[in-house]
């Protein structure tokens, strides 16, 4: 085969094809590796180039995160971790059957064949350092911490734990105290003015949330409303709440403010059944705490002024009957008999607006301020009765549990309910008909006494008519000082009830 054929034949040609599609291939991809090059070197040096931020608020930031840092070294140090441990003593089956009770089944069993086992569980919460007394540091926290504690420690900052010891617990304010002794030194946090905090404020949470792997740690928010009220287990503070994160263990940590003082003890959350944060925290409020440390340190207990009164917020048919418009406070619904409220002149139907000059917006409200006042303190109570204001001047007493829970003293002992076209609809009640229908009527109370029940129709209070709320409390206020009977209606028939004698 000659040269020409040769370089016509079918093999060479393809040969020529591939190798002319390799050259060319190659040299697409250099020439698109030489020109991608140089833009990835522009890319990373733009990625590289720094974001130019104003320097006017670069030192304005940098200023306000020095001020973070500064109250966190601060009060770091003053904040513990408090650990407790529980012992529960049950009653458990005893099993000493075994094996033969599995294979042939259980038998007989009386009451003397369970034993007593004793169950620990521990728990984690917070505190802060506020009193150091002849070598004793006392911590403040929440009552539910170290609430039927049996064992008690505090663990510091710089990692030293003490072992504590309880000394005072307050439950209405969900408030504890405990101590501990060493020679070690630690700073107090200082104690700011919460009646100062307004929305919007700074405010920075330190605790040991979620355990002990997240101890010591910080959070920062502001003041998202203040006087906040409802809190778990008829807790009587009015709390201040924030959006600051805080989570389960934080309970009895500080909040702060910008200037490093402490202004409430972090106390519960509000979290849609998930038990973890959405910025809804709150604190009780540092002055309510302040008096409370004090009387825990001398007496181990703190005492609170009672002045005899069953109070309620009024709905809006009873604002109306009484002519409470615009009007804010408690309606006295019932009264000890021998209280200071009662020895004083206040009266069932009594609608409460001050304290000593100082605004009462709720029931709860009340009740702190007259929890605050001191036995044997006269204080001025402002009510509006008849549509007029008036000041009453009450000697205040101690409040116990035995005083504030006997019914027996309770008058009238029934709260009343003013008929309206939908009651009267559902009583099939004429449209002419009057009174005031019983809706609660109080256990061992003056009212059950004489034999007044719920749903009854009260017609008259010591043979005078009572249309509505109004003529309902003057009589009350007016016609009763001896004695009370009530007349009613029960289903058809219209009744005269016994007589209680004051």
């Amino acid at each position: 085969m000659n040269i020409i054929q040769k370089l016509s034949s079918k093999n060479l040609l393809i040969f020529n094809l591939v190798l002319i599609g390799a050259i060319f291939g190659f040299s697409l991809a250099f020439l698109s590796f030489s020109c991608s090059t140089p833009n990835s070197n522009k890319q990373a040096k733009a990625q590289e180039s720094p974001v130019i931020i104003p320097a006017s608020a670069l030192a304005v930031a940098e200023e306000l995160q020095t001020a973070f840092r500064s109250v966190s070294e601060k009060m770091l140090p003053s904040v513990v971790e408090i650990k407790t441990v529980s012992v529960v003593r049950r009653q458990v089956p005893r099993f000493d059957g075994i094996p033969w009770e599995f294979f042939f089944g259980p038998r007989d069993r009386g009451p003397n064949n369970d034993q007593e086992r004793e169950f620990r569980s521990q728990a984690l919460g917070s505190g802060v350092i506020v009193r150091f007394i002849n070598g004793v540091y006392y911590v403040i926290t929440n009552n539910h911490v170290v609430e039927e504690a049996t064992e008690i420690k505090v663990a510091t900052k710089d990692g030293h734990e003490y072992t504590a010891v309880l000394v005072g617990t307050d439950s209405r304010k969900d408030l504890a105290l405990v101590s501990f002794k060493t020679s070690d030194q630690h700073p107090l946090a200082a104690l700011g003015d919460s009646d100062r905090v307004e929305v919007g404020d700074w405010a920075i949470a330190i605790g040991n949330p979620l355990g002990e792997q997240f101890s010591f740690s910080v959070t920062m928010g502001i003041i998202s409303a203040v006087g906040r009220i409802g809190g778990p287990g008829g807790n009587i503070n009015d709390f201040i709440q924030t959006d600051a994160p805080i989570n389960q263990g934080n309970s009895g940590g500080p909040l702060i403010n910008i200037r490093g003082e402490v202004i409430g003890i972090n106390t519960w959350i509000a979290s849609n059944h998930s038990g973890g944060n959405v910025g809804l925290g709150f604190a009780i409020p540092v002055n309510n705490i302040k008096r409370v440390i004090d009387e825990f340190i001398e007496t181990g207990t703190t005492k609170y002024g009672w002045l005899g009164v069953s109070l309620m917020e009024p709905n809006r048919e009873t604002i109306t009957a009484l002519g409470l418009e615009n009007r804010r406070g408690a309606l006295a619904t019932q009264v000890f008999i021998g209280s200071p409220a009662d020895n004083g002149g206040i009266r069932p139907g009594d609608f409460i607006t001050h304290v000593n000059g100082r605004e009462s917006r709720s029931v709860q409200q009340l009740q702190m301020q007259v929890g605050d006042l001191k036995a044997g303190e006269n204080a001025a109570f402002t009510v509006i009765r008849d549509k007029q204001q008036r000041e009453i001047r009450v000697r205040i007493e101690e409040r116990t549990d035995e005083l504030a829970s006997d019914n027996r003293k309770l008058w009238p002992g029934v709260t009343v309910i003013p008929l309206d076209d939908q009651i009267r609809q559902t009583l099939n009640l004429d449209a002419n008909a009057r009174g005031l229908i019983a809706g609660q009527v109080i256990a061992q109370s003056p009212a059950e006494v004489v034999g007044v029940r719920q749903g009854d129709r009260i017609i008259s209070v010591n043979g005078e008519t009572v249309n509505d709320l109004a003529s309902f409390y003057k009589v009350l206020r007016e016609k009763t000082s001896n004695e009370l009977w009530f007349g009613i209606i029960r289903g058809d028939a219209t009744l005269e009830s016994v007589r209680f004698k004051r």
